[in-house]
């Protein structure tokens, strides 16, 4: 059958894939009352305690980094807000629903701006332990 984690590996990036082609169907979806929703201008350092107290960093990491046992990766680049905010409210996975009594559309927002503020990671070739 082969390596175990090598397996899990590849699983977790089925799921992932399954998860991101589910988000890129909804979101070339068009809206169901027609009109667009006004999103709200996120707050990094508000998303950055959100983050936190919402217990985010249990799955995706303090830096929104993901692994492939807990949960994808959600920074440096997020997905477009609106996306990103419909997979809070409807997960494809496992992670439980958030709905607008839970996490306000500002939280959300916040959330958001928070992971895209985070920096890209270094390149792998700077890295030495990675590269011998």
């Amino acid at each position: 059958m082969g390596n175990p984690m090598r397996v899990s590996i590849v699983l977790s990036m089925a799921v992932l894939l399954g998860a991101a082609s589910i988000s890129a169907q909804q979101a070339a979806a068009p809206a169901q009352s027609g009109a667009q929703a006004q999103l709200p201008t996120g707050n990094a350092d508000n998303g950055r305690k959100l983050f936190t107290s919402y217990g985010c960093y249990q799955c995706h990491g303090f830096e929104g980094q993901g692994s492939s046992a807990t949960g994808p990766r959600l920074a440096p680049r997020p997905l477009p807000l609106q996306v990103f905010m419909r997979i809070v409210r409807r997960p494809p996975n496992q992670m439980p629903p958030y709905g607008p009594k839970i996490v306000s559309d500002q939280d959300i927002a916040d959330i958001h701006a928070y992971l895209a503020g985070r920096p890209a990671p270094p390149p792998v070739a700077s890295i030495p332990l990675l590269t011998k």
